[in-house]
């Protein structure tokens, strides 16, 4: 039994530095704005933007962002700023096909880079009013903001 637990904690402790080694995504992004929780929550409440939460069905099924779609993005590029979109796809037929539309694209946090990559394509695909909320789902959920499942 002893032995059993102490893998379990080797486990878990490998597992806390695996996710603390995530490069972080970048804080800025060109053609859209990184915005804070705290902008976030209010353009939530607002309902002035679409929020797209590019983490996979499960997680979003653990709880999201109120009123946000589903859009999972498909990582196969490097965790790199200028990373190669033809390795990832992403269906842009979840998110509003007008360009001008507000939308703001979230996943996991810092380290969650699909929600950065599908707002650098949605950028590069025309979309004018791009938001890239980089705390994520993480922040959202420790500063105990409203949630669905």
């Amino acid at each position: 039994m002893l032995r059993r637990t102490a893998v379990a904690i080797l486990v878990s402790s490998l597992s806390v530095f695996a996710y603390a080694d995530d490069p972080q995504t970048p804080t800025t992004l060109k053609g859209g704005k990184v915005i804070s929780v705290d902008e976030a929550a209010s353009i939530s409440k607002a309902k002035s933007a679409v929020f797209v939460d590019t983490r996979s069905p499960l997680n979003f099924g653990k709880g999201h962002i109120p009123a946000a779609v589903s859009a999972v993005y498909k990582e196969k590029s490097d965790k790199v700023e200028n990373f190669k979109a033809s390795d990832d796809s992403f269906d842009f037929a979840k998110i509003p096909a007008d360009k001008a539309a507000a939308v703001v694209f979230y996943s996991d946090g810092p380290t969650g880079w699909k929600s950065y990559k599908a707002a650098v394509l949605a950028i590069k695909e025309g979309y004018k009013n791009v938001s890239y909320f980089r705390g994520g789902y993480s922040e959202w959920s420790g500063k105990n903001l409203p949630s669905e499942r």
